[in-house]
């Protein structure tokens, strides 16, 4: 199996779900929000997240058709919270998947709205959805990606990175993993999780190699992330870099250096793959590992 073609027809799969979305007429003829909203989540982006979902959909024994609309809904509420933090009022980001940020384009309260939107959108979508899924399993999926996204998730992280800012506190190495975990971490656990829950599946330890899988994939995308700030150019990137070494931010990069960030990523991978043994391994899931530890964009 080439983990890259798996990777690129499955997200092909999900970009022609999600151009299905949002193509009703506006409320009215000055209202641009369905605009906005397909600006923002149509033609761009890794769709790492909807994938993991899909693939653990899969490796549960559910067919990938079926979990689509929960793919879809996993990437509005990724979308949703890029849309939020590139405001002036977060990390102030003019630059996103590779054109202008959608608060430059729709403004600040529109951006709001947007992101508002998408989020309600992925609810919607979910339990709208007539997929042929038990409804316990949609309920159990919609529950992990509530939890996931919320308040003690990628929100808290989200909470707890302004905080830093705000009070210029100089975060630990063990700090900045518990933010990663929560702000970036807890929506791909999410995917992980929820894919699972999907298929029905309720063994505590496939669940939990599961997190795990997606614990260790999550903080070594952010580690690697930090890294192509430094390393990368807003061009290969499609987003604004240095922006952490110009604000005098604390990020791994800072903390470990690119070798000790680089031996981390290693470790991790490792460890994402060995969460696999579970179930008997998965070529793609621990190819996918390897090509996310790899990335240059």
């Amino acid at each position: 199996m080439n983990p890259a073609w798996t990777l690129a027809s499955k997200a092909a799969a999900v970009e022609a779900a999600l151009n299905t979305l949002f193509c009703e007429p506006e409320p009215t003829p000055r209202v641009r929000l369905n605009e906005s909203l397909r600006y923002s989540i149509v033609g761009g982006g890794k769709r790492l997240r909807p994938v993991l979902l899909l693939s653990f959909a899969e490796l549960g024994g559910c067919d990938m058709d079926a979990a689509m609309d929960f793919a879809c809904a996993i990437e509005l509420i990724h979308t949703y919270s890029l849309i939020h933090d590139d405001l002036p009022c977060m990390d102030n980001s003019d630059l996103r998947r590779g054109r202008a940020a959608n608060h430059c384009v729709f403004g600040e309260a529109g951006a709001v709205l947007a992101g508002d939107g998408l989020l309600n959108g992925a609810f919607e979508l979910m339990l709208s959805s007539t997929s042929p899924i038990a409804a316990e399993y949609k309920l159990a999926a919609a529950a992990e990606l509530a939890a996931a996204s919320g308040r003690l998730g990628m929100i808290a992280g989200q909470v707890i990175d302004i905080e830093n800012e705000c009070h210029r506190v100089s975060p630990t190495a063990a700090d900045l993993t518990q933010l990663c975990r929560l702000k970036t971490g807890a929506i791909i656990r999410g995917a992980c999780v929820a894919g699972l829950k999907l298929a029905g599946v309720t063994d505590p330890e496939k669940l939990g190699a599961a997190a795990r899988y997606a614990d260790a994939l999550g903080l070594a995308f952010q580690i690697r992330d930090d890294m192509l700030d430094v390393l990368s150019s807003a061009e290969a990137m499609g987003k604004s870099v240095g922006h952490d070494a110009e604000n005098g931010k604390v990020t791994f990069a800072s903390l470990l250096g690119i070798d000790g960030c680089r031996a981390e990523v290693d470790r991790l991978t490792d460890e994402a793959v060995a969460a696999l043994e579970v179930f008997g391994g998965d070529e793609f899931l621990a190819g996918l590992a390897e090509m996310m530890a790899r990335r240059d964009h």
